[in-house]
């Protein structure tokens, strides 16, 4: 019988999405089921977005360039000078979601065996990419203790090796919601400058940003011109997860250049997604405004509750809507699977991501969760006492 490849062996599984047909189960044997595990908003995406497909005069869906149409591309870079980041439409290659833009990353700067350093726990897909690029993350471990906030310089600098290639930070934090300051991206900035190496930004969540200062980009840090790439999406913006449009932005031409041959090799990124996103950058200011205040408050009733269950630990989020908490439990992984399967309380039950996918280093997030509060206040207070009562009952 013909082998499966190693990559394929050693792909690991998404810890987000693993327990769907625990789930779905759950759902066929009558529990309503609140799924805090996956960022998917019930955010109603913008209306001119969606109006933008029905009313399209195409006649024939073809393909796009592939770096995404150029009108498309300047109003892009629009919206990047609204925020104070100075890019051009040359500076930018649309992508089929955040995700492709990371592997084109990655594809364009790091060969097998080259290693990647991530502060971790972080987005699990970056574990994903990395094998399906044969290249090595060196986590950097950040804890729950102080909030998650970056290590001290000095522990990324232990870890460069001549292997090493990029730093790569999500900011705000999937699955932490930490928001890295202005001074932290400094020191990041110098340690990149000073020893030769590209920061990769995952900048998705920019928009969602609730306590402090605004958000930083990497690409308004004068000197990263050359080091500078940034991951970025309408997925949780617009709450357009499944239009699957991304962006890759570097001011690095050679960077731009290679990872067109990526995107050339893939064709293009979908037509109507990227008629629907081109529209979606109208959406007036006021609309994030109120999703953000809507967060704030989810959040907050998120934190205040499972601050009040006995034996749990939780990191307070400033951007995103991710938050970890530590429970008092061994498995989280048996936790979440014991939830769907032999769990409800007065026929409910919820559905969360076991932490330890979130990190690269065996056996740390083991007892840890991330929770996604993308649901109503209401949903949110039924699903945290669910939790409590759940955590009462579960034995190790």
């Amino acid at each position: 019988m013909p082998k499966i490849s190693n990559k394929g062996i050693n792909m690991p599984e998404s810890p987000i999405r693993k327990l769907v047909p625990f789930a779905e189960e759950a759902n066929k044997r009558g529990k309503k089921v609140y799924y805090l595990n996956i960022g998917q908003p019930d955010i109603k995406t913008p209306t001119l977005a969606l109006d933008a497909v029905k009313i399209h005069s195409l006649e024939i869906l073809a393909y796009s360039r592939s770096e995404g149409s150029e009108e498309y591309r300047k109003k892009i870079a629009k919206y990047y000078k609204n925020n104070a980041i100075e890019v051009t439409h040359n500076d930018i290659i649309v992508t089929t979601g955040g995700s492709e833009a990371l592997l084109f990353a990655f594809g364009s700067i790091m060969d097998e065996g080259d290693e990647i350093i991530i502060p971790e726990p972080f987005y699990a897909n970056y574990n994903g990419f990395s094998t399906a690029s044969s290249i090595n993350v060196v986590p950097v471990i950040s804890k729950i203790e102080n909030n998650f906030a970056l290590p001290p310089i000095e522990e990324f600098e232990k870890l460069i090796t001549p292997k090493t290639k990029a730093i790569l930070i999500c900011n705000p934090g999937n699955p932490t919601g930490y928001m890295y300051s202005k001074e932290e991206i400094k020191k990041l900035a110098s340690i990149v400058k000073k020893h030769d190496l590209f920061l990769i930004a995952d900048e998705v969540y920019r928009e969602f940003v609730y306590d402090g200062d605004p958000h930083y980009s990497i690409l308004q840090e004068p000197g990263l011109e050359a080091h500078g790439i940034v991951i970025d999406s309408v997925s949780k913006r617009y709450s357009m997860c499944g239009a699957r449009i991304g962006y890759l932005v570097s001011k690095n031409k050679d960077v731009i250049t290679t990872a067109l041959k990526f995107a050339q090799a893939r064709l293009s990124p979908p037509t109507l997604a990227q008629i629907a996103a081109e529209a979606a950058l109208d959406t007036p200011k006021s609309y994030f405004d109120e999703v953000r205040q809507e967060y704030m408050k989810r959040r907050d009733v998120l934190i205040e509750g499972l601050e009040k269950i006995p034996g749990v630990k939780v990191a307070k989020p400033n951007g995103a809507f991710y938050c970890i908490a530590e429970l008092p439990i061994k498995n989280s992984d048996d936790f979440a699977r014991w939830l769907l399967e032999s769990f409800d309380y007065e026929n409910s039950t919820v559905m969360v991501a076991p932490a330890a996918g979130f990190y690269s280093t065996s056996g740390v997030g083991k007892n840890q969760i991330r929770i996604a509060y993308v649901l109503n206040e209401e949903s949110l207070r039924v699903a945290i006492k669910v939790l409590a009562e759940a955590l009462k009952v579960y034995k190790d």
